[in-house]
Order: structure tokens, then sequence, then C-alpha cells
């Protein structure tokens, strides 16, 4: 007899659960529209990117193809709207300890249910990216940038079937300061990646202890 490989039981789980919390949430949908702060438009967050592809959870075609942001949009419409306050305060400087693992793409927030369809693995549309390639992230409330941190999922971890931990990231980049502007733009160089891989970026605004955790999700070509 046939036994179903751990992966593949683990991902049938994954996506039992996923759907049981997109029925559950679709019941009680209330949207409501994203107050000014900022995220990585380029390339683009998982939200960001659901919300400027999709107009909303009912739009039609999008179970069949954006199924991750499908998902996203049933579980946490909130999620969506507001794909630009994607932040934790007060965290200090620690942020591997501030921020646990299986969380990073939700900022440490998915026990209270708003961004944690952030943190689900699965076949998210990814950006194609050189071993070269920059990242914009758009600052609407001009809070400034003391900086941008970047890491990159490690060679060989799979995206489609994990959440991401710390140890599953490597650090690539640090900027340094950015005054308070519209848009900030790093270029980012790397070496030995291929295939699909998730790009975190940190960016810890000036006005106060505000750190941005923005997931997006790539393919190296």
């Amino acid at each position: 007899m046939h036994t179903a490989s751990p992966t593949v039981r683990r991902r049938t789980a994954l996506h039992f659960a996923l759907l049981a919390a997109l029925i559950a949430s679709a019941l009680t949908f209330q949207p409501t529209r994203a107050s000014a702060h900022g995220t990585v438009v380029d390339p683009p967050t998982r939200n960001y990117g659901c919300a400027t592809r999709w107009n909303g959870p009912g739009a039609p075609g999008m179970q069949e193809q954006d199924f991750m942001c499908y998902l996203a949009w049933h579980q946490s419409p909130d999620a969506m709207w507001n794909w630009n306050a994607l932040y934790a305060n007060n965290l200090g400087e620690d942020i591997e300890r501030a921020i646990p693992d299986g969380q990073i793409c939700s900022a440490g927030r998915a026990e209270m249910g708003r961004y944690a369809p952030m943190d689900n693995p699965g076949a998210w549309k990814a950006a194609r990216v050189g071993s070269t390639f920059p990242v914009t992230v758009q600052d609407v409330a001009r809070h400034g940038a003391d900086y941008l941190k970047i890491y990159i999922t490690k060679q060989g971890f799979d995206p489609t079937t994990s959440v991401i931990g710390w140890d599953d990231l490597d650090f690539v980049k640090q900027t340094g300061r950015y005054s308070s502007q519209f848009e900030y733009k790093t270029d980012v160089s790397t070496s030995g990646y291929s295939g699909r891989h998730v790009l975190i970026t940190v960016w810890k605004a000036s006005h106060m202890d505000q750190k941005y955790f923005l997931c997006s999700d790539v393919d190296f070509g």
C-alpha cells in the first residue's frame, strides 16, 4: 500500500486548515481601507501584490489563477486592504528574538489573526529577478528610514511547503539612513540563488521604533 510522503501530508493538512479558516472568516468579512504608512512595491509584498491584482475577496477567477491570494483575501481581508501597515512597534534591535519563527511575514502579529495569512507557505505569485535587482519601498507617510535590512531564504529552503524561521534566512544587506521621502531604493547583489525564494525587507522607520516586516516572493532566473 502506498503511503503519502511527510511533505505531501503536511501540504494536505495545511490546505485543509487554510480552507477551514477561509470559510470561517468569510462569514465575518467587513472591509476596511488602509491608512498611510508604506511597503515594498518592487518586488511586491504578498499582500500588496494581492491588493493590486485583485479588488476584493469576491474577484472572479482569483481562486483558479491566484490561490494563495484567494486564501489570504478570505482569511483576512484587512491584511490586503491594509497592505501598508504591516509593522510592529517597540521591538528594540534584537528582532530575531522579538519576532517568533513562523511569524516573520506577519511581523509577529499572527496570533492576533490580522496578518496571519502572510506567513502561509504556498505557491504565491513570484516576481522574476536576476542575481542583482532593485528593491523599492514606498513610504506613503514619509516616516523616513533608519535602515533597510534585506534577507533571502537559503538555497534549498522551499517556501511553498514550509513556514519561514530566522535560521532559514541569509542576511544580505543593511542600508544607511534615508531622509523623509516618498520612495527608497536599494540594489541587492546576490550569487548562488536559483528558483523560488522569499525576500524579506525589514524597514525601520525614523519617527519611532516602528519596524515593517515585508515579504516578497521572488524567482531567480
